[in-house]
């Protein structure tokens, strides 16, 4: 049993069954979650068996404030994290999974295939290092690292309830933000569960059914018609949107009839596209659009009524940008 897959509840419980009433339980969650240590709490029993030791970090690197971390996790396997400060937040990128199985040819992180996946305090472990092991502040939280959430989802939807329990790290499931190559099956799974004010984002990267097969394989088994549905069905609140993520690929994805495309699957979703250009990793598959070039499709876009935001790509030197986790693993 880890601290680190248990919501202040569950601890609570697992607390009662050594006589530890509920009070003091609590207390020492708080502690050990918020602040990262025991305190004045830790001549308390502890549970048999109960472990919170934290990912080991093996490798740090930073580029105009982006940190780079890696960590070794227990077997050896090794898996990226990013930290990405901003004037009003600081966001945290995490994995969920050791490589992908997905293989999106514009990855680095599915170019090197599949390992495992990673359990929920391993998920976890990766805010409390970055918030009490390398004290920064985290509040935000996007799982846009390595690795298909929906994948994993049972042990990415219990961290996500960790994460957020108000007395432990207290992210509040509006801060956290589940990124998906589109897997239905696991969009209703999660519209079912209900989690208040969890946001989604949709990496689409083409609205065409030939195009996006070959930009992502997921496409083969869900085609685009597939996962609209499953998006149309989803019970988003008021004033929800799903985030449609485009990664802009020069003269592969970045033409008008693309853009015509992408206007017509989401003119009857309430979306907000994130256009963000290609990040070239070790292989260089693809070649990133210009500036204008970007600025360009944005502008068919927004001309068409559709929410679009055109995002800056930082760590691109350090292979920390979207696409490139994993290029840097040896």
């Amino acid at each position: 049993m880890h601290l680190f897959s248990l919501t202040c509840d569950e601890c609570a419980e697992a607390f009662s069954a050594v006589g530890t009433a509920r009070v003091h339980a609590v207390a020492w969650y708080r502690q050990a979650m918020k602040h990262g240590s025991l305190g004045g709490e830790s001549d308390l029993c502890l549970p048999a068996g109960l472990a919170w030791n934290t990912p080991g970090i093996c490798g740090k690197v930073q580029q105009d404030g982006v940190e780079k971390i890696v960590f070794e996790l227990k077997d050896g396997v090794r898996v990226e994290t990013v930290l990405i400060p901003a004037a009003n937040r600081t966001t945290l990128c995490v994995s969920s999974q050791a490589g992908c199985r997905m293989g999106c040819r514009f990855c680095c992180t599915g170019a090197h295939g599949f390992i495992r996946n990673l359990s929920c305090e391993e998920i976890v472990g990766q805010v409390f290092a970055a918030r009490h092991d390398l004290e920064h502040s985290i509040d935000n939280i996007v799982f846009m690292g390595m690795g298909e959430p929906l994948d994993n989802i049972d042990n990415v939807v219990q961290a996500i309830r960790v994460l957020s329990d108000p007395r432990g790290f207290d992210i509040a499931p509006r801060h956290i933000t589940l990124s998906t190559a589109g897997l239905p099956d696991g969009i209703r799974f999660l519209g079912d569960l209900g989690l208040p004010g969890l946001r989604m984002a949709i990496s689409l990267n083409a609205a065409n059914d030939e195009l996006r097969s070959y930009l992502m394989p997921v496409n083969h088994r869900y085609p685009l018609a597939v996962l609209k549905q499953a998006l149309q069905e989803y019970p988003l609140k008021k004033r929800e949107v799903f985030f449609i993520e485009y990664v802009l690929l020069k003269g592969v994805n970045d033409g008008p009839e693309h853009a015509a495309e992408l206007i017509r699957f989401v003119e009857d979703l309430p979306v907000r596209v994130n256009v963000i250009a290609y990040n070239a990793g070790s292989d260089g598959c693809f070649m990133s659009p210009t500036t204008e070039d970007c600025q360009h499709f944005c502008a068919l876009i927004a001309d068409a009524g559709v929410f679009v935001r055109l995002r800056s790509s930082r760590g691109h030197d350090i292979l920390a940008a979207c696409g490139q986790l994993g290029a840097g693993i040896s």
